[in-house]
């Protein structure tokens, strides 16, 4: 049975529910190269929006009704019109998230980072698969566990996850072909044992399901895993969790400014028939209603307490 089946025979509307949220992957370039990464970014790649992109963005977000702005990469803060497009999106007093691997704070040009980020109070979403060393270097490099410490340490100073109004998530995925634990129980884990150890704060822990896509997908094949691992998915529909999937009242779009319906679809290259760019339409509120494009690995979303850029969904 296909996804959107799936969805109609649980009385689950196929079509964008409304936008307030506009997420931008600025680039594939970034410091890291992870294993799971479904984006295949890394220190090699080019691919990164031209500042024309950025300035028709901000046009479209004068005409739409955008609440936040989710920026993702590659590491996005390597885009050099990075600093100048928050800044300008802030001064509209639209919620900026970024989506920060940490270790970025460490590349050369990035040393203010931290207070740039802190300055114009943005969101951060951090990348933090594990509480413990072995797991996060194994899953995204040698040194990185270390790194991270030392910049969420960082952060807390700057007042980040202190309860000052800046706010520090983290984000956990499994290093293997397993469904997250219950996000709840793992948030108190990540809490207490980041205090006891390293003296860490931070506000929420988000788990999200790994997409058996690009690189995750290929490890997936070379341990013979992917049919096992799409019909755990596929086992685990949870018609709650997917009646509150992020597509439903978001846009992703790409670094040549192409429009999709989600991170996944975006770097599967699934786009509507239509295949709306920024250059093609007049304001994101168009795009409500539209039917979304799905497929396979959208039962990543749907699967136990659900999965999207915010974390689990029920």
């Amino acid at each position: 049975m296909n996804f959107k089946t799936r969805l109609t025979q649980n009385k689950i509307q196929t079509t964008r529910k409304s936008i307030d949220t506009l997420q931008i992957n600025v680039g594939k370039l970034c410091n890291q190269a992870c294993r799971h990464c479904h984006v295949e970014a890394g220190p090699t790649r080019t691919e990164n929006m031209e500042r024309e992109g950025f300035d028709r963005l901000l046009h479209l977000i004068d005409q739409s009704s955008i609440s936040m702005l989710d920026l993702t990469g590659g590491a996005p803060e390597m885009n050099p019109n990075f600093r100048w497009f928050v800044s300008e999106v802030r001064k509209r007093n639209i919620t900026v998230l970024d989506r920060c691997n940490l270790t970025v704070m460490y590349e050369p040009g990035q040393a203010d980072l931290a207070q740039f980020l802190a300055d114009h109070k943005v969101q951060i979403v951090a990348s933090l698969p594990c509480y413990s060393q072995d797991n996060v270097d194994k899953q995204r490099g040698n040194g990185v566990f270390d790194k991270s410490i030392r910049a969420l340490r960082q952060l807390n100073q700057l007042g980040y996850g202190k309860g000052q109004g800046l706010q520090l998530d983290l984000v956990y995925n499994p290093t293997g072909p397993t469904l997250p634990p219950a996000q709840d129980k793992l948030q108190s884990d990540y809490k207490k044992n980041l205090k006891e150890w390293f003296d860490i704060d931070f506000d929420n822990l988000y788990t999200i399901t790994n997409m058996p896509i690009k690189r995750f997908l290929d490890d997936l094949n070379r341990q013979g895993k992917y049919e096992e691992y799409l019909e755990t998915l596929v086992n685990a529909f949870n018609p709650n969790a997917a009646a509150n999937m992020m597509c439903f009242n978001l846009v992703s779009i790409g670094y040549d400014g192409q429009i999709y319906d989600c991170d996944f679809n975006q770097m599967l290259d699934l786009n509507s028939v239509k295949k709306p760019t920024i250059w093609t339409i007049e304001n994101f509120d168009q795009l409500i209603n539209n039917e979304i494009v799905w497929g396979e690995h959208c039962h990543g979303c749907s699967a136990g307490a659900g999965s999207s850029c915010g974390g689990s969904l029920t």
